[in-house]
C-alpha cells in the first residue's frame, strides 16, 4: 500500500477544484476524504431541498475528483459506522490512511471553525487548516480595514475593493464617474407575460438517490422535493451564468427590486447557490459580468448593481461574521422578545405579500434579497421578534444560506440587531413600501390604503408603533430625523390610533 501524503477532507460548501487544499495535491500520494454527517444536516432544521442540493453536488463533485485521477473515501449518510461528525469521520479515516498530515481549507462557519482546533491532537498527525482564498478580502485585510470602528458601512468598503479588483474601474475612478447607480435600480413591478424562463436540471440518478434518502430521513423538515431542478455540477452551474448574462442581466438592475406574486425569481442571477457551494469562482462571475458590459451587451447600472452584491455585500458580511463572531449571534438591540410566528413554517397568513414570499421559500428553498429584506425580515422587526429566532429561520429555510453570510444579513441588517454597527439605519418600511415595489396589495384582504382600524394593512401600524417604542434608541438617528419630526406633528389621537392598531394586531399573532 502507497503511502498517503496527504488525507485532504473536503466540506461540503467547498466544491471547488481550485480550493487551497486540493492545490498541489497528487492523485499518485493523496488522499480526499468528503463525508454527508447528520451533524451538518441537523444542527438546524434545513430545508429539503437544501440538504438533497448540497449531498448531490458533493455525490457529483467526489465522481469529478475520482475522474481525475483521485482516490475518494466518500461517506454516504447511511453507511454503515457512520460516525455522525466531521471529526469523527476525519478520525475514521486518519486511523486507517495513516495519513502524514491532513490538510483542510478553513470552514467557512464558526463551530466548525471551533472543531477544527482540536483536531490536530485528535488526529495524531500535523493538521493543515487552510485560508479560503475564493474570496477576494481575507480576515486580516478586514481587521486592518475595520480598525477600531465602532460602525462599518459597506459603501466605503466596496469602494475599496472595487480598487483591488480593478472591476468597472478607469484608472483611479469608477466607470461612469460614480460607485453606486442604486437609484437606477428601484423600477417598480410589472408583471410581463413574455418573462424569460430560469434554466431547469432534470434530475439524474445520483440526485433520484438523494432525493429518496432526503424524503425518508428528513420527512417532518420543511419544505418539497417535488419538481427538484438544481444545477448540481459544475458544468451545469456554468450554463446557469452563461444564461444569467445572456438573458437576465440586461434587466437585472432596474427590475432587481421589484416583486411579482407569480414570478419568484424574475431576473435574478440564482447564482448564490454556485457561488457559496463552490461551484462558482466569485471574481470570475463578477469578470464576466463586467466583460458582458464592456462588450455592450448590458448596462452600466446592472453590471454594477450586481458586482456590488457580490465584492460589496457578500465579502461586507463575511468581514463582519469573523471579526464578531461568537458574541454576534446574541444581538437583540430592541430587547425583541415574542416568538416567530407559525405562519413563516406555513405561509398562512391573510398578509398576501407575506403568504406568497413564505409559500414560494417553502417550495424553492429561495426568495430574492428584497423578498427577505422588506417582507419577512421587516414584519419580523416591526413585530418585535426575536432576532435569534429570525435568524435561525433564514439559515433553515434558503438553499443559499451559511451562517457566514446569512447571519450578519439578518442580525446587522435586517433585524438592525446589532444596534448599527454594519447599517446605519433600520430597513422599517410600512405598506406604501411593499404596495409601490410589488403586485401583493391588490390581492390582499387587508387595505394597504388604510392606516389604522379593521381592514387595514398591519404594516402600517406596525411601522409607527415601531417608530413609538425605539424612540429612546433611534431617536437621534440623524437619518430617522424626518421620521420623528413627522411622529411628533401627528395629532395625539392619530398616534394612538397606530399605536392600539398595532395592539391588537399583536395580541392575536
Amino acid at each position: 500500500m502507497v503511502a498517503v501524503r496527504h488525507l485532504i477532507l473536503i466540506l461540503g460548501d467547498q466544491l471547488s477544484l481550485d480550493i487551497t487544499s486540493l492545490q498541489g495535491a497528487d492523485p499518485a500520494h493523496d488522499h480526499i476524504l468528503m463525508c454527508e454527517v447528520m451533524e451538518e444536516a441537523t444542527y438546524v432544521r434545513h430545508h429539503k431541498r437544501k440538504i438533497a442540493f448540497i449531498f448531490s453536488a458533493m455525490r457529483h463533485f467526489a465522481k469529478e475528483l475520482k475522474d481525475r485521477g483521485f482516490k475518494v473515501t466518500y461517506v454516504h449518510l447511511d453507511d454503515d459506522g457512520n460516525s455522525g461528525s466531521f471529526t469523527g469521520e476525519a478520525e475514521r479515516a486518519a486511523a486507517r490512511l495513516k495519513p502524514q498530515r491532513v490538510r483542510v481549507t478553513e470552514a467557512g462557519e464558526w463551530r466548525v471553525m471551533e472543531m477544527m482546533r482540536g483536531w490536530e491532537q485528535n488526529l495524531g498527525c500535523p493538521v493543515d487548516v487552510l485560508p479560503d482564498r475564493r474570496f477576494i478580502c481575507s480576515h486580516e485585510e478586514f481587521r486592518s480595514w475595520a480598525g477600531d470602528k465602532t460602525q462599518l458601512r459597506m459603501e466605503f468598503f466596496y469602494r475599496e475593493m472595487r480598487r483591488k479588483t480593478g472591476l468597472l474601474m478607469n484608472g483611479d475612478e469608477p466607470e461612469g464617474g460614480r460607485w453606486n447607480f442604486d437609484s437606477e435600480n428601484r423600477e417598480p413591478a410589472n408583471p410581463d407575460l413574455f418573462q424569460p424562463r430560469h434554466l431547469d436540471f432534470k434530475p439524474d440518478k445520483v440526485t433520484n438517490d438523494v432525493l429518496s434518502l432526503v424524503a425518508s430521513r428528513f420527512d417532518n423538515n420543511i419544505g418539497s422535493l417535488e419538481d427538484f431542478n438544481f444545477a448540481v455540477t459544475r458544468q451545469d452551474a456554468e450554463a446557469v451564468l452563461d444564461h444569467f448574462i445572456e438573458t437576465f442581466l440586461k434587466d437585472f438592475g432596474a427590475k432587481q427590486d421589484a416583486m411579482i406574486s407569480r414570478e419568484p425569481f424574475l431576473n435574478h442571477s440564482l447564482l448564490s447557490f454556485y457561488i457559496n457551494i463552490g461551484f462558482l469562482d466569485a471574481l470570475s462571475v463578477c469578470r464576466a459580468v463586467e466583460r458582458a458590459y464592456h462588450e455592450g451587451q448590458v448596462p452600466l447600472n446592472s453590471a454594477e448593481g450586481f458586482i456590488r452584491q457580490i465584492i460589496g455585500w457578500r465579502e461586507f458580511m463575511r468581514g463582519v461574521y469573523w471579526l464578531k463572531m461568537p458574541d454576534y449571534t446574541e444581538g437583540n438591540f430592541f430587547k425583541a422578545k415574542r416568538s416567530l410566528p407559525d405562519f413563516y413554517w406555513t405561509g398562512e397568513t391573510d398578509m398576501n405579500c407575506l403568504s406568497i414570499t413564505i409559500r414560494d421559500t417553502i417550495r424553492h428553498a429561495y426568495a430574492h434579497h428584497i423578498q427577505r429584506l422588506m417582507i419577512t425580515g421587516n414584519f419580523a422587526m416591526l413585530a418585535g421578534i426575536n432576532p435569534r429566532e429570525v435568524h435561525e429561520w433564514y439559515l433553515e429555510v434558503y438553499a443559499d444560506a451559511y451562517e457566514w453570510v446569512e447571519l450578519p444579513n439578518v442580525i446587522g441588517m435586517s433585524q438592525f440587531a446589532d444596534g448599527g454597527f454594519l447599517g446605519s439605519k433600520p430597513y422599517a418600511g410600512g405598506g406604501n413600501y411593499i404596495d409601490k415595489m410589488s403586485d401583493y396589495c391588490g390581492e390582499c384582504r387587508y387595505d394597504v390604503k388604510k392606516k389604522t382600524g379593521e381592514g387595514a394593512c398591519p404594516f402600517n401600524a406596525l411601522y409607527w408603533d415601531f417608530i413609538a417604542r425605539n424612540e429612546d434608541k433611534l431617536g437621534r438617528n440623524n437619518r430617522l430625523r424626518p421620521i420623528y419630526s413627522a411622529w411628533r406633528r401627528m395629532s395625539q389621537e392619530k398616534r394612538h390610533d397606530y399605536r392600539k392598531s398595532a395592539e391588537r394586531f399583536l395580541s392575536k399573532l
